[in-house]
């Protein structure tokens, strides 16, 4: 049998493909490369183009390479853009979920791993977020990866797939340069490009009820991502049907957007230019968002390996490495 990844050629996805191939499970990459890159994945990983909304395609490539096993990263996940084109989000990221479930039922899957968010509890007013907290989510995205999950357990348990939601919080860092992430979305690339541009990062909102008056987030190394896909793979294998997972992956541990920042300038040498400026908040962002990670440390035995810093020097080393002539610190 093999692992299908869709969304294998992006920044979680290869990542996702190379803890599993280090650990002997066969795996079959399914990405539009919309913005995945192929470039990210081994040269012997069998790779194959398509869209989740082509549910034909996708059985032919579950039949092909006797898939079993589904890990399902695929998707739209900008917050702006799902306000802005809330259709757009449903057709990928739900429309296009279906159109994959439809085909896993068709080809015997046996094991269905879905990439949620912790966009889907929006603004929640506690310490740590528990997978019990109640769901509000507060934009398009974080409904269609609410959606998601109700898609997925529901179809797992009538159709005898063991089934797991993901739920990620905020990933940075990269196991090698060459998988680092590509983006400019996250507060991590942003403030590189920021001082590699020689202007100041931004943070947006320093008067919230928080240390430092910036936002608190739980920063999670996509290494350890990668890590946590696996654990969840392995054991929906050996549990079998009636499994259903639904678990946060997170240190468990709160870093003030400043604190980051100022992380940042340490670990790349800018220090005091990287001293933020302030703008106003966006509309939407929670005080603090931190995970409790107890549920997937007790169901899976697993638990996040690296520090803040790592992450920062990892995706660091990526950055440069892709933008060579950019400017670096004085001295």
């Amino acid at each position: 049998m093999a692992w299908l990844i869709t969304g294998g050629a992006g920044f979680i996805g290869a990542h996702v493909v190379r803890a599993m191939r280090e650990a002997g499970e066969p795996v079959v990459v399914f990405d539009d490369l919309s913005t995945g890159d192929r470039s990210r994945l081994p040269a012997d990983v069998p790779f194959v183009r398509g869209t989740t909304l082509d549910a034909d395609h996708l059985r032919r490539t579950m039949q092909e390479f006797s898939v079993r096993g589904i890990v399902h990263l695929a998707a739209k996940k900008q917050v702006a853009e799902s306000v802005a084109r809330p259709l757009y989000y449903y057709r990928e990221n739900v429309q296009g979920l279906q159109s994959l479930l439809d085909a896993s039922v068709d080809s015997g899957v046996r094991a269905f791993l879905f990439s949620s968010s912790a966009a889907v509890y929006g603004m929640p007013d506690v310490e740590l977020v528990a997978e019990d907290t109640p769901c509000a989510p507060i934009n398009p995205y974080g409904e269609t990866k609410l959606a998601g999950e109700w898609m997925v357990r529901a179809a797992g348990c009538a159709h005898g797939i063991a089934t797991a939601s993901m739920r990620y919080f905020n990933v940075a860092g990269t196991a090698t340069p060459g998988l680092a992430d590509t983006g400019v979305f996250n507060l991590v690339p942003m403030v590189f490009e920021k001082l590699t541009e020689g202007a100041a990062p931004v943070v947006f909102g320093d008067d919230y009820d928080t240390a430092d008056g910036t936002c608190v987030r739980d920063f999670i190394h996509v290494e350890d991502i990668a890590s946590a896909h696996l654990a969840a793979a392995l054991a929906l294998m050996d549990r079998g049907p009636g499994t259903d997972l639904t678990v946060n992956i997170g240190r468990g541990e709160g870093v003030s957007v400043r604190e980051m920042i100022d992380l940042i300038g340490e670990v790349t040498g800018y220090g005091p230019e990287a001293a933020p400026v302030a703008a106003a908040r966006r509309a939407g962002d929670p005080a603090r968002v931190v995970a409790s990670a107890d549920r997937i440390h007790r169901e899976l035995g697993w638990s996040a390996r690296h520090d803040v810093r790592e992450m920062v020097a990892s995706a660091w080393e990526g950055w440069c490495r892709r933008h060579p002539h950019a400017r670096r610190p004085a001295g």
